[in-house]
């Protein structure tokens, strides 16, 4: 396989695990013979195969690794489930998976995701589910230990005494108008009063 440059692409470990409720013509189950193509976009050149199923019927299990370039360009990558029967190779169904749902966001860019996609054919009908998960291979590598919420340190001091909390990080939870509501009642209360809406 050749590479490209790893300041162009993201080098991906996609593990193809598993296919459910594959038909054929969205009829009948598919027999035997399935196999999926992974490639980014619609660039045929980076095309990655399984071996084939013979055994699965339409809950075929690969449980295969494969490594593909991802362009740094690239919107998703594009999952393809095949089928070889007499009259020659089938394609059974398509998942088209954006970028962003394995990379960005405050996950680390090297996590793995687990994702089950609904495949869809030719004609856009749903036909079936490919599970498999995804990590990126030569992801950068962190600025530190806290990730993210690094950038955001500030040294806090207990107000009800002189220590001094190292440096750290708060985590906030939103309050709702309800949660408000409730403590405005349990105030009230405290005092003997009641609140009237």
């Amino acid at each position: 396989m050749k590479t490209l440059s790893s300041s162009s692409s993201r080098l991906l470990e996609v593990t193809v695990i598993s296919g459910e409720n594959l038909l054929d013509n969205r009829k009948q189950p598919v027999k035997k013979n399935t196999f999926v193509n992974i490639k980014s976009e619609s660039y045929s050149c980076n095309l990655q195969t399984t071996k084939m199923d013979k055994e699965g019927g339409s809950f075929p299990r690969w449980n295969e690794k494969l490594i593909v370039d991802l362009p740094m360009h690239a919107r998703h990558l594009t999952v393809e489930v095949q089928c070889k029967t007499s009259s020659g190779i089938k394609t059974i169904g398509i998942a088209k998976v954006p970028t962003s749902d394995f990379i960005g966001g405050f996950l680390p860019e090297d996590y793995l995701h687990f994702l089950s996609y609904r495949l869809r054919n030719e004609k856009g009908e749903k036909n079936g589910i490919i599970n498999f998960s995804v990590r990126v291979k030569n992801a950068a590598p962190p600025q530190s230990a806290a990730g993210c919420a690094a950038t955001y340190k500030q040294q806090w001091t207990d107000m009800g005494s002189s220590y001094n909390c190292s440096y750290g990080v708060v985590t906030g939870m939103p309050v709702y108008p309800e949660s408000f509501l409730d403590w405005k009642y349990f105030e009230a209360s405290k005092k003997g009063k009641t609140l009237v809406d």
